[in-house]
């Protein structure tokens, strides 16, 4: 596996910070052609995604008090443009917080919010979690929240494929380990209408694997970047041909934060997370299957990362947030993919 710590890594000054490229091994190379700030009107704004439906844009994201506690109210906005952005809606639901939202369209041409629903009872202890569901037809007017799976889980993000949608939710369960009472668990789940879930399996992967992005190749196999808090915590990478109930996988050089990825119309697979070394930044990662490989890192530090990704009109856009400029903020990036 490339260790990019072996390249050569010039440092290139950009607005808000600075930027590390490393040396390509795949044609197209990132050239960041904008970063904007897009929303700071929260006390703290976090955890982001970006989606086109209906010709419009939508940004989501998490507005609270802070990184953790309170409760966290779902902020959609809209743009035409991609440009000028609105709030279109705020998602909430007394006494809960909702946490890292995702978009989704289901195969009803619904748009969904998948949103985690933890409880504190006005205190920083969790008492308790469950996550939620929203949908609009419009991003505009949302259903309230609806509860799914069981108290204690948490799925982070429903992908759609051939009509069914796939997730990963982890929950702690207790164990003997000394140095901790618990650890979590992650299993992959399916729905047809978001909100009914059957269980496939339950992933014999340590580590306490949490956060994970799935995404699906032409041929139907099923990828998974999948964040781990223990151990060595270094990410992992997942595959599983249908009907998704062996895996393979394999471990990354990175420690992730918030992973998302995407797969573009010419193959190419781009990631965004946390990168942790040398102070928190969020970081664009080229992926393959077997492995990542950072690119270049945003204008970003403190809390970060958590990105959306959307392919449109041959660029790629990725909402993420950041704190460097003091209050946390929302930022769009644009690339352009250069051969």
């Amino acid at each position: 596996m490339l260790n990019w710590r072996s390249l050569v890594v010039p440092m290139l000054l950009v607005a808000w910070g600075l930027s590390i490229s490393v040396t390509p091994s795949l044609a197209s190379e990132p050239k960041l052609l904008s970063v904007e700030k897009i929303w700071d009107q929260g006390e703290h704004n976090a955890f982001t995604d970006i989606i086109r439906y209906k010709d419009k844009f939508f940004v989501t994201f998490r507005e609270s008090e802070a990184h953790v506690g309170g409760d966290g109210k779902t902020r959609v906005l809209v743009s035409e443009d991609g440009a000028t952005w609105k709030s279109a809606a705020l998602v909430e639901e007394e006494g809960v917080d909702l946490r890292d939202p995702k978009f989704s369209i289901t195969p009803q041409g619904e748009l969904m919010l998948s949103m985690g629903g933890s409880i504190y009872n006005g205190t920083k202890k969790l008492h308790g979690r469950q996550p939620r569901v929203s949908f609009s037809d419009d991003g505009y007017t949302w259903s309230a929240p609806e509860k799914i799976l069981a108290e204690g889980d948490w799925l982070w993000r429903v992908t759609w494929h051939d009509g069914v949608g796939y997730g990963i939710s982890r929950i702690m369960v207790p164990t003997d380990k000394k140095d901790r009472s618990h650890e979590k668990i992650a299993s992959l789940y399916k729905t047809t209408d978001g909100r009914n879930y059957e269980k496939i399996l339950t992933w014999d992967i340590t580590g306490n694997p949490n956060e994970t992005t799935l995404r699906f190749m032409p041929d139907g196999e099923m990828l998974a970047l999948i964040r781990r808090e223990a151990d060595d915590t270094m990410g992992f990478i997942g595959r599983s041909q249908p009907p998704y109930t062996d895996w393979e996988f394999t471990p990354t050089d990175y420690r992730l934060g918030g992973p998302n990825f995407i797969r573009l119309p010419n193959g190419e697979m781009w990631a965004g997370s946390r990168y942790y070394p040398g102070g928190a930044k969020t970081g664009l990662f080229r992926m393959t299957p077997e492995k990542l490989e950072l690119v270049t890192l945003l204008p970003s530090g403190g809390d970060t990362s958590y990105p959306g990704f959307l392919w449109h009109d041959n660029l790629l856009w990725m909402s993420y947030y950041a704190s460097h400029e003091g209050k946390t903020s929302i930022y769009l990036a644009k690339f352009k993919l250069e051969e």
